[in-house]
């Protein structure tokens, strides 16, 4: 029997997903292993095999979210980069925009640059703004920079000329020489990175692509290395930030496309989910271990951004619009020296963890706050695997509600409340301040805590429903298994959005398509399996930024120009309030979305429920202020929950991956497929 498996690997846990041919699902989860992520990940696959007794050699497909490369940015342990460029351009990643992290700080300090300006060469060549070449690249001078490279022994090399994008050839011809003077050092050429305009932000990626190159490669070696140790006949596939997936192959060379791996599958399972269950306009609201992080999709499409700062360091590429804040089950909770107390950004992560862990950890977290109120568990988490010690979570709180002089209930609340208002601010970020009324929209909670805390952040933000799929701590595992192939080609080209452009456009469009059907061949899809999607940034002349407009997905001509235009300014009013249909636009860069669909599994619906009594697993002591404070709080089995039941709160429902909590004046409804539907009375 041929399963397909999804697995997550997050900072504290790795969530692991099993979907047979006849629809059924099996989930597992253990904590995750920072020093070599490929240990907790091959692990867990083989621990879910053996759990529903199928071997390896029936894995028919392998997906899995990673943050080897995040972590490599935020941690700075990348590889040593040496960087060939522009003659004149050596000093442009410490120039930047000249824009300074916080306006008001004059303290603050820039990130150093990921290239030591000893391993940064200039070598005589230049392309013009039209692509023609003004002085051909010296052969010698790029001889002579790699000798040098080779000697201070750099792992990695990065190539960024000025306007490569237009004419790859003096890029190409660095990397002819570097094969043979450099065969074992990983190269990123820009023009393959990024075919865009502006130089620094193409600068910096292409340097972040060769910074984690090797510390991807390695781990993606290590990853091949254990599966097929266990006789797995398959390659593994990653998640890129754009919600797609990607073989070893492309991730291994374009690494930078993974900084959001994790996140972006959850928002792919959520839109799954969520539009099954007939709500296409949510906010996901995913709460794990070490952050949180939200979304907002509109129609059952989530927005995506074509640029991100990580560790500092700007990245351009295609990602999910995805927000995230210090805000997770391990937030550590602080006080700060003016005596206040604080939640985040730091985190306990997987080691040690909470204190309520058990494994040495002794700082507060939000997860210590909920067992010290009683909210999760006093006993064991993870279906009884993971035994949770409360004492050792009421000593450590109690020992910050001493210095504050308060109650060890009331310092628990704090933490939680002030967590709430972080995601809270997260949520407004993605929705108010772009013109979106949360109130309009469904909340989509999952991630380990997202269940958890839901029904605050909600209430907070007075938003309608509350959606909590079937297995929420593991939904981002779930999305993996639901997300298509997919690959993002662009190309700068600037031009007035004038029926006298249309022909260049489409030429530009048919190139990158001829590269997109060789990609399509390369992943073996079938015709019937493949879509393209047309995208152009487009922008006000004098304007400096853009935004992404949809296309027809043919040729353009000019009857279909006003219907271009009219969305462009459409979208400019929900971006900034206002338009300006009397001001000419341009289109900047054009794009093509590829993607080869992947066989969905279909939605099983469950059986309708019974007596709300059999689902019942007594009650739990737990503080609500809601509820009056301390209270008998009634305590559910999610597995026995059947369709059409409904719990009014207050409630807390437990299931192996997750705990929900219902707040007194809430329903929650089971639907036909198991998902809990919170709403106010």
């Amino acid at each position: 029997m041929a399963v397909r498996v999804g697995v997550d690997a997050g900072g504290t846990f790795t969530d692991v997903c099993l979907l047979d041919e006849q629809g059924g699902l099996a989930v597992y989860k253990l904590s995750s292993s920072p020093r070599d992520p490929s240990e907790a990940i091959a692990d867990g696959v083989v621990r879910i095999l053996e759990q529903v007794g199928v071997p390896a050699t029936e894995v028919s497909y392998l997906g899995h979210g990673t943050t080897v490369a995040t972590n490599a940015l935020l941690e700075g342990n990348g590889a040593q980069v040496g960087l060939i460029t522009t003659d004149g351009f050596r000093d442009l990643l410490e120039l930047g925009r000249q824009r300074r992290p916080d306006l008001y700080d004059l303290q603050v300090d820039k990130p150093p640059p990921l290239v030591r300006r000893a391993l940064r060469y200039e070598v005589p060549e230049r392309v013009l703004a039209t692509g023609q070449v003004l002085r051909p690249l010296d052969h010698e001078a790029v001889c002579q920079a790699i000798r040098q490279l080779k000697a201070a022994r750099v792992e990695s090399l990065a190539v960024c000329f000025l306007y490569s994008y237009l004419m790859p050839e003096h890029e190409d011809q660095v990397a002819t020489i570097a094969a043979e003077e450099l065969p074992d050092v990983y190269l990123s050429l820009s023009h393959d990175v990024l075919a865009e305009f502006r130089e620094y932000e193409r600068l910096s990626t292409t340097v972040v692509n060769s910074y984690v190159g090797p510390i991807m490669s390695r781990y993606i070696r290590r990853l091949r290395d254990r599966f097929a140790t266990y006789g797995m006949p398959i390659s593994p596939y990653i998640t890129q930030s754009n919600g797609g997936i990607i073989s070893l192959e492309v991730a291994a060379r374009l690494p930078v496309r993974t900084v959001l791996s994790g996140p972006a599958a959850g928002v792919v399972g959520a839109v799954a989910v969520a539009t099954t269950a007939g709500f296409p306009n949510i906010i996901t609201f995913d709460m794990g271990g070490t952050s949180t992080d939200v979304a907002l999709v509109n129609g059952g499409q989530a927005g995506v951004k074509m640029e991100q700062e990580v560790a500092g360091y700007p990245i351009r590429t295609p990602m999910l619009d995805i927000h995230t804040v210090g805000a997770g089950g391990g937030s550590i909770a602080w006080i700060d020296s003016g005596g206040h107390l604080k939640v985040g950004p730091q985190s306990a992560g997987a080691d040690p963890g909470p204190a309520c862990y058990g494994r040495g950890g002794e700082a507060v977290t939000v997860t210590d706050a909920n067992v010290a109120l009683g909210l999760l568990s006093r006993e064991a988490l993870l279906g009884g695997r993971m035994p949770i010690d409360a004492t050792a979570a009421d000593r450590a709180i109690d020992a910050v509600a001493t210095r504050l002089g308060l109650r060890r209930e009331e310092v628990a609340q704090g933490i939680i409340a002030l967590a709430t208002a972080n995601m809270a601010r997260a949520i407004r970020v993605i929705s108010v301040e772009r013109g979106y009324d949360p109130r309009d929209y469904t909340l989509v909670a999952f991630g380990g805590a997202g269940p958890l805390h839901a029904a605050h952040l909600a209430r907070e933000l007075e938003i309608p429903r509350v959606l909590v799929p079937t297995i929420p701590g593991i939904l981002c595992a779930y999305g993996l298994l639901v997300a298509d192939l997919r690959t993002d080609f662009s190309r700068t080209q600037v031009a007035p959005a004038i029926p006298e452009s249309l022909p260049a456009i489409s030429d530009t469009f048919a190139e990158l398509e001829r590269v997109a059907e060789d990609w399509f061949r390369e992943e073996g899809l079938a015709e019937v399996d493949r879509r393209l999607r047309r995208i152009a940034d487009m922008r006000y002349i004098g304007q400096n930024y853009e935004l992404p407009i949809e296309l027809p997905n043919h040729p353009l001509t000019a009857d279909d120009l006003p219907a271009v235009l009219k969305a462009f300014h459409d979208a400019h009013d929900q971006a900034y309030g206002y338009a300006a249909p009397g001001e000419p636009v341009q289109f900047v860069t054009l794009r093509l979305e590829a993607s080869g669909v992947v066989s969905k599994p279909k939605p099983r619906r469950i059986p309708e429920g019974g007596s709300l009594d059999d689902a019942r697993l007594g009650a739990r002591r737990a503080y609500i202020p809601e509820n009056g404070g301390w209270g008998e709080v009634p305590l559910y089995d999610r597995a026995r929950l059947g369709a059409g039941m409904l719990i009014p709160g207050p409630a807390i429902i437990e299931q192996m991956d997750s705990t929900i909590l219902i707040l007194p004046g809430q329903w929650a409804n089971v639907d036909e497929y198991g998902n809990l539907i919170l709403s106010e009375e």
